[in-house]
């Protein structure tokens, strides 16, 4: 899955071209279903905004972390609900039982293979989350998008695109054991963007293109004008 969307092949958008597209997704695992998609986007962006004034790196990540649903739509392979959203954990090492329905990884091979199924399976203490493997989903997809139409956002953005489902970590705190110094500064971004994401969604509606000029000039900021997807 991650070989075939890596080729980024499927499709040659702009950023704000994705977050219209975005608007035909629907995310059963959402708690705010009846909002758009861009609602949720510009409302997290536009609250950590307020707080945050001066990050305009932050902002842009807020606006595009979900972006990588798009793989529900046709033009994308229409992967199902479990391929795309939801949430991620290592694959390689033992199933931490703070992910989210534990108990059905004991029909996982990996689950009882000695190779897999330790604290530290196939990593190594400090190594590194850019060396772990992640399940599938649209965090990574996101991610790949970033880096190979070479985004210039910091570290800290790309951390929060590619792990900000990564429930057990930022919440749990599991799986601390593989992270290495820049994981650990990283996450501190990513533990205050969590505070503006899921469950935080405010009822006031954003006035979209009143807003849209300044994330436009980020989008120009930290990425080329057309994007492979």
């Amino acid at each position: 899955m991650r070989e075939e969307y890596g080729k980024l092949d499927k499709v040659e958008m702009s950023i704000w071209e994705c977050c219209e597209l975005l608007n035909e997704v629907v995310d059963e695992s959402d708690p705010d279903l009846d909002e758009p998609q861009i609602e949720h986007l510009l409302q997290t962006a536009e609250a950590i905004r307020k707080d945050y004034p001066k990050e305009g790196w932050l902002h842009l990540t807020a606006l595009i972390h979900d972006l990588g649903k798009v793989l529900h739509l046709p033009a994308f392979g229409e992967l199902p609900q479990w391929a795309v959203v939801g949430d991620t954990f290592p694959v390689g090492c033992a199933f931490d039982e703070s992910i989210v329905h534990h108990k059905h990884f004991q029909e996982n091979p990996d689950y009882s293979n000695p190779a897999y199924n330790t604290k530290y399976g196939i990593y190594s203490e400090g190594c590194g989350l850019n060396n772990v493997r992640m399940s599938w989903g649209h965090d990574d997809y996101m991610y790949l998008v970033a880096k190979g139409n070479n985004s210039t956002l910091p570290s800290a953005g790309l951390f929060i695109i590619r792990y900000h489902s990564f429930y057990a970590l930022h919440r749990a705190g599991a799986y601390k054991h593989l992270m290495n110094e820049k994981d650990i500064e990283n996450l501190k971004w990513l533990e205050v963007f969590n505070k503006y994401d899921l469950y935080s969604k405010s009822k006031v509606r954003i006035d979209v293109e009143k807003v849209k000029p300044y994330y436009l000039s980020l989008i120009e900021k930290y990425f080329p004008a057309k994007l492979r997807w």
